[in-house]
């Protein structure tokens, strides 16, 4: 079904910027879905890890949302 989605959009004139912020926004929801689920695995393992264990999450949140930031401007420079 995916292939058939991308051409369709390569056909119609190129893949838009909205599939484009579409598949950076999925990507950068699952990295940040994993960093929250390992970082409650880390400190439920080791609670006495917390400080470190949170901002390093924090670091990481930041830097896959990051991403759907850039999509974002991708995706309006792909519009004009």
């Amino acid at each position: 079904m995916i292939p058939e989605i991308f051409a369709a959009a390569v056909a119609g004139g190129g893949i838009s910027g909205s599939l484009t912020l579409a598949v950076a926004g999925a990507g950068a929801a699952i990295g940040i879905g994993l960093i929250g689920a390992k970082a409650v695995e880390a400190v439920g393992r080791n609670p006495g890890s917390f400080g470190n264990v949170l901002t390093l999450a924090i670091i990481g949140m930041a830097l896959a949302e990051a991403i759907a930031i850039y999509a974002l401007v991708v995706a309006f420079a792909q519009g004009r």
